[in-house]
């Protein structure tokens, strides 16, 4: 009897702890993963300069923090409000606050850049720019500012005169800013040299590269505002590298090679300024120099290598100067399968293979003073990880973070501390502190924001691909009540694609929180990161090329067929979704194999690989004048008759990365088949819905699955 009676108290609790759960909505679970149930973390870590300082925010970003290296004990160091007071600015918080040196920040407010002393609480006026400048960046000293203007790239000195770099009335002519749609590793378009003698600047000439007409529907009438796309085939871009000297006044132009409309990237100044390092690369992607120029007169002075590869070859890294008394540098390359480091002299000469890991290297974040030893980031012997290394010029290798996870690291200014915030399947987030000798103390440990509310779990697993050896991630959401015995309706959310990678060993497991809300809702959400995805080397991405979507489709089927062979899951109740290329997938997966999903939501999809841009899809398809049946055999259009399923297809009408031509040609063709299916358009949102109405997207698609998927 006692029993029985202990059994009844305990059951009597558990149910009433479970219901004093709250829910997740969805509204928090799209808009408040970073927020409301963001992981406590020493916010805006910055060391700083030339001290064992470290500086952090609180109070959402209104009060700065500082410790020391010996002495954790954090002291408020400044207030938002005495650098408003101080400067008279109406700043909301420190966002973007940056270290000039051990006393001094770099503040700025809608283009005014002030210094603000953080000892005598006074500040003044650096630079000011208009409220029109775009792509502003300073140079290491903080003294000059470059910034572009439309299409122009002018620069402050020291004096606070604006002096015109280029002066091109010629709007195809484009300065300063990004080239070559952000791919290679692009992510700017100027480039300060060390002592701020020089600057270079990217410059692009858009004449031959078509208009393709985006619609503005706020104005009266509709307006038809043209953007350049370079597709697939056609016209593209030509690019230049500019060197303006501030000592002569003088501008140099250097351009491609072999032909106007090859790739230059990856440009990086000598710690001597004497040279500059491009890597140019020829349209079709296979084929690579890195070559040397005289920076006072962009001269070419030799190509330092050469690499190529009947794939592709993709630079994303310049050169990396470990020591600033040497030109020697460090190359990341990935011709031997992984992206792995090697020091070179600046006359060519392999030095030193530094590493020869079996697993990808994927950014160099530093090095002690003495240029002695590269620290980089890895993925590790598990893809899903990211994790904190350091090599000498030797190639000793040692791993710095201990534990596996995703690890965020920043290196001191002397290269003796390495801030590590990092989390994993079991870890929220932890902040810890290593000495040079790798001595770690903990500054922080999150509590898990998501007690105390219904959240289900995720079993992160291996499966085969359809190679039948390469080992493949899966990750697989299960509610908070799950029941072995039920049989559950699942969502299977895709992507695919190359450089992208959905599943890691981070807190939620790499998954977006409305996941688990669909868990919540009786759903399993499931994912494979299939053959193509990213952080396992070049032999498991390229798989992909010239056929882009065969080898991840027959890897997503072997996603299906582990689910099939799970007891509680119901293989008629499948649906999928994805983003991008994860639209190209569902659209290719509900046409490919229609007896597969009874559901599909697709937004943004590639549906014609012609239609989309020359830098990411000549890389992975060439162009249809090389490879006519890699472009039919992925073409959705061509699948469209053996739709079965409900489909729902959502776009951005002002997409400018998948162009809603894309859509709207798979819409024509289920018309002329008379196939129902359903659209919905984002109006004046460009490649993602983002936003508040990012709320309304995400209700869209899973009360799309949901009332289609009984």
């Amino acid at each position: 009897m006692n029993k029985i009676f202990l059994l009844f108290v305990s059951c009597l609790l558990t149910f009433s702890t479970q219901a004093q759960l709250k829910k997740i909505s969805l509204e928090d679970a799209v808009l408040q993963q970073n927020r409301k149930f963001g992981a406590d973390k020493l916010t805006g870590f910055q060391w700083i300069p030339n001290s064992g300082n470290y500086s952090y925010y609180t109070d959402s970003w209104t009060k700065m923090m500082s410790a020391n290296v010996a002495k954790k004990e954090a002291a408020e160091l400044v207030k938002l409000s005495d650098v408003n007071s101080a400067l008279g600015t109406k700043l909301k918080n420190f966002f973007g606050v940056q270290w000039i040196d051990a006393t001094t920040l770099l503040i700025s407010e809608t283009g005014k850049f002030y210094s603000y002393n953080i000892n005598s609480k006074s500040g003044k006026l650096l630079q000011e720019i208009s409220e029109t400048a775009e792509n502003q960046t300073f140079d290491d000293a903080k003294i000059n500012i470059a910034f572009t203007e439309a299409n122009n790239l002018y620069f402050l000195n020291k004096n606070k005169e604006k002096i015109a770099v280029t002066n091109n009335s010629d709007k195809n002519i484009v300065s300063g800013q990004t080239i070559s749609r952000n791919e290679f590793g692009i992510n700017g378009g100027i480039f300060w040299s060390p002592k701020s003698s020089y600057l270079a600047f990217y410059q692009k000439d858009e004449t031959d590269v078509a208009d393709y007409p985006l619609l503005d529907i706020n104005e009266t009438p509709g307006k038809l505002v043209a953007t350049k796309y370079p597709m697939i085939g056609q016209k593209s871009e030509k690019p230049k590298v500019g060197i303006y000297s501030l000592t002569t006044g003088e501008l140099f132009f250097i351009t491609p090679k072999n032909h106007a409309d090859d790739y230059l990237t990856n440009l990086a100044f000598t710690p001597d300024e004497k040279y500059i390092l491009i890597a140019e690369l020829n349209r079709g992607q296979n084929d690579m120099n890195l070559n040397l120029y005289e920076t006072a007169s962009g001269k070419f002075m030799r190509t330092l290598f050469n690499e190529k590869n009947p794939k592709w070859v993709e630079p994303e890294h310049p050169a990396f100067f470990p020591n600033n008394k040497s030109n020697n540098f460090v190359w990341i390359s990935e011709k031997d399968g992984f992206n792995n480091l090697y020091y070179y002299s600046i006359d060519g000469k392999l030095i030193k293979q530094l590493t020869a890991n079996k697993f990808p290297t994927r950014e160099i974040l530093g090095t002690n003073t003495a240029g002695t030893e590269i620290y980089f980031k890895a993925t590790g012997e598990k893809g899903i990880n990211m994790l904190a290394y350091k090599v000498d010029l030797k190639g000793k290798q040692t791993l710095i973070t201990k534990d596996e996870g995703v690890h965020n690291v920043v290196i001191s200014t002397d290269g003796n501390w390495f801030f590590d915030e990092y989390s994993n399947h079991s870890t929220p987030s932890k902040s810890l502190l290593y000495n040079k000798n790798l001595k770690a103390t903990t500054l922080l440990e999150s509590k898990n924001k998501y007690d105390g509310f219904e959240i289900g779990s995720a079993d992160i697993k291996t499966i085969k691909a359809a190679d039948g050896t390469t080992d493949l991630y899966t990750r697989l959401i299960k509610p908070s009540n799950f029941d072995p015995t039920k049989k559950y309706p699942v969502l299977v959310y895709v992507y695919g694609g190359p450089h992208a990678q959905m599943i890691t060993n981070s807190y939620l497991d790499g998954a977006n929180l409305w996941m688990y809300w669909m868990a919540e809702q009786g759903y399993l959400v499931f994912t494979v990161d299939n053959r193509g995805s990213d952080n396992r080397g070049f032999a498991f991405e390229s798989v992909i090329h010239a056929q882009l979507g065969n080898n991840e489709i027959d890897d997503q089927m072997k996603g299906v067929e582990y689910l099939k062979s799970l007891p509680y899951v119901d293989g008629n109740r499948l649906a999928v979704h994805g983003w991008s290329y994860g639209g190209f997938m569902t659209t290719s997966l509900m046409t490919r194999k229609p007896d597969t999903f009874k559901v599909g939501v697709a937004g943004g999809p590639v549906i014609d690989w012609k239609w989309y841009e020359i830098m990411y899809g000549e890389r992975y398809m060439d162009t249809p004048a090389e490879n006519q049946k890699g472009f039919d055999q992925a073409n959705v259009t061509n699948y469209a008759k053996d739709l079965k399923g409900k489909l729902l297809l959502i776009h951005g009408t002002n997409d400018d990365v998948v162009v809603e031509q894309h859509n709207l040609a798979l819409v024509k063709k289920c018309v002329e088949l008379g196939k129902q299916i359903d659209y919905f358009p984002y109006p004046l949102h460009k490649h993602n819905v983002i936003g508040k109405d990012r709320v309304h997207l995400m209700t869209k698609v899973l009360n799309y699955v949901i009332d289609n998927n009984k």
